[in-house]
């Protein structure tokens, strides 16, 4: 009796052991899936990111959005062109270092002259900034200050003129490399009569004065005259 019993006992604990074997234990088959799951784990947090982060960091470049392009709002500020000739219109910084009654803003009046304290009217048209410069301070070394150092600058451009097929025509202050395309937006734009190929632009220099057929695409100098001709058809 005790035989079976022992017999019995011992296929009962075979069949145990069989089947735990084939069972692995729940902790075993158990992995991580993210940094959080290893810290409760007890493991290391995965130096690499997921496969689904490396992907997305692939297409982030290709759905950024285009930077938009930004357009100053302000007029550009005047250009310096030691060679530019002066003339009435102009306004000029002039700056008498050390005098404070000297320095001061002049404008080139109708005979192409600026008048300062102390000296009074000195030429200026068809003169550099340099030149008149050299001018005013061959003036005031002349009984008034010793060694005196001048600087001139244009401080804005005689203006522009503008006739014919355009919505506004008249007078215009002159924006530094302006076309004439840019001075018949100025001007409100062509007429529907205009003919927009090509303007007439009058230009006066020490040369003389000049009358050309020019593409709109021309720049223009200070104080030229654009006129816009009218189509036949």
């Amino acid at each position: 009796m005790r035989s079976v019993r022992a017999l019995i006992l011992c296929l009962l604990t075979a069949l145990a052991l069989s089947g735990c074997m084939r069972h692995p234990a729940p902790e075993a088959a158990a992995r991580p899936h993210n940094d959080l799951d290893a810290l409760a784990y007890g493991g290391r947090p995965s130096s690499a990111p997921p496969p689904i982060a490396r992907r997305d960091m692939r297409v982030r470049p290709a759905r950024s959005a285009a930077v938009p392009v930004v357009y100053a709002a302000a007029a550009p500020p005047a250009m310096h062109d030691p060679a530019y000739r002066l003339d009435t219109g102009d306004r000029l910084r002039i700056v008498v270092y050390g005098q404070e009654g000297l320095t001061n803003t002049y404008l080139v009046d109708a005979g192409g002259k600026i008048t300062m304290p102390l000296i009074g009217a000195v030429a200026a048209r068809g003169r550099t900034p340099a030149e008149l410069s050299a001018a005013i301070a061959a003036r005031l070394r002349d009984g008034y200050i010793r060694h005196p150092y001048v600087a001139a600058e244009v401080e804005a451009y005689r203006p522009f003129f503008i006739l014919g097929e355009v919505a506004a025509p008249g007078q215009y202050p002159f924006v530094p490399n302006m076309t004439a395309e840019s001075a018949v937006a100025i001007a409100g734009g062509f007429s529907p009569r205009a003919r927009r190929d090509h303007v007439t632009i009058t230009h006066t220099d020490a040369r003389g004065t000049v009358r050309l057929v020019v593409p709109t695409a021309t720049l223009l100098s200070p104080g030229d005259t654009v006129l816009v001709d009218e189509r036949w058809f």
